[in-house]
């Protein structure tokens, strides 16, 4: 079992932060929550790393949710929850990325 903080550390490594995770968008004046996972935008089918909401706001509008990749992070200011369950999902999702990318 993979513990939150082998998430942290290997963030940069191509792991996806847990949902609720706070983070700092280079050049935002506000922190985003991490909401969802790998959105394919419609029209020009771009992957996303991630779908995010102004903190602390929340879902206002689902038009205006942001799409970002792990690279625009800044800094992370809280790591959401995570448990084994949690974990073996980020794990699946990373290698199904993966597939989907080579």
């Amino acid at each position: 079992m993979k513990l939150i903080e082998e998430v942290e550390v290997n963030f940069m490594d191509k792991k996806f932060l847990p949902l609720g995770s706070l983070v700092m968008l280079k050049e935002a004046k506000r922190p985003v929550v991490i909401i969802g996972y790998t959105i394919v935008e419609e029209g020009n089918k771009k992957i996303w790393d991630y779908l995010g909401c102004a903190y602390p706001f929340g879902v206002i509008d689902p038009n205006k949710n942001l799409l970002f990749q792990r690279n625009q992070i800044d800094k992370v200011l809280h790591t959401g929850y995570i448990d084994e369950e949690g974990n073996n999902f980020l794990n699946q999702l990373l290698e199904s990325v993966s597939e989907i990318q080579n």
